[in-house]
């Protein structure tokens, strides 16, 4: 049982590009709505993106969900992991950028900065990512990045190139 008292502030990147990528990703926020110990209060819309990795991979949709929790970083990001896991993701080894059913990322955690094996928060691509960015600024334009910066100003100079609002 959980005995934290304090809701922290958390957010999470949410992709997918393979067996119906919009559906997958719609399926993964609403089930972000049922974590333990956690909220679900913004999502933001979606998104069609190119692949950041290998260009031969179908194009990605993705999302940001911006949660109220009590749930520690590292159990909040086993709580994701386990997520994917029952939507029917199968990590492997040097899939790094490749096709996924689903990916979530813990993005940011309060005022956290964090650099541990398997986490690093604030999530370290979040200021050069387009499609991490804009979704984030749907949501919390004015949320402040440990050691990045405002999320408003980071999305200003970003390329919008291959970046198409659902």
């Amino acid at each position: 049982m959980n005995t934290r008292l304090v809701w922290i502030p958390a957010y999470i990147g949410v992709g997918s590009n393979l067996q119906d990528p919009e559906r997958q990703v719609r399926e993964a926020l609403a089930l972000l709505a049922e974590l333990a110990d956690s909220r679900l209060i913004a999502q933001s819309a979606l998104y069609r993106n190119p692949p950041m990795g290998p260009a031969d991979q179908p194009d990605y949709v993705n999302a940001v969900a911006g949660l109220l929790t009590r749930q520690e970083p590292e159990a909040l990001l086993r709580s994701l992991q386990a997520l994917e896991q029952r939507l029917g993701r199968i990590r492997k080894v040097g899939d790094r950028w490749g096709p996924r059913i689903i990916d979530l990322d813990l993005l940011v955690y309060g005022s956290l900065q964090l650099d541990v094996p398997g986490l690093n928060l604030p999530h370290p691509g979040i200021f050069e990512r387009n499609f991490v960015l804009l979704p984030l600024c749907d949501i919390a334009p004015a949320l402040e990045v440990p050691g990045q910066g405002i999320v408003a100003a980071m999305a200003a100079g970003v390329e919008r190139t291959g970046l198409q609002r659902l």
